[in-house]
């Protein structure tokens, strides 16, 4: 089975389900500024403001653009021109993850060994 990945709508952590183990995984919670890079696009984002590339080719603030990708470089929200709605998006994800779950040694994983 190869190994393919999700990502949760409501919480945002890449989930990978899969391999040679069957193992499912979610990395470990990382703070708002090291979880999303910033969207990379030519047309459809307004210059001068720096958008976070969310998840389904769109910024967290919801603009889809055909082509849009990550850079790669993080989306950092205390910049100046850091888009207020994807700040407020972002704030609003890492909320909702578990206090628990923000641990360093939080690392959800499980393997199934045939």
């Amino acid at each position: 089975m190869p190994p393919t990945a999700w990502s949760c709508s409501w919480c945002h952590p890449a989930s990978h389900v899969g391999g040679e183990w069957f193992e499912v995984s979610r990395p470990p919670y990382l703070r708002i500024g090291m979880r999303w890079e910033e969207a990379v696009v030519a047309d459809g984002l307004a210059p001068g403001t720096s958008h976070s590339f969310g998840i389904s080719d769109k910024t967290l603030c919801g603009i889809q653009e055909a082509g849009m990708s990550p850079s790669d470089y993080w989306w950092l929200p205390e910049r100046e021109d850091a888009c207020g709605a994807c700040r407020e998006t972002a704030g609003v994800i890492d909320d909702r993850w578990p206090r628990a779950m923000k641990g360093e040694d939080a690392r959800v994983s499980v393997a199934l060994r045939l």
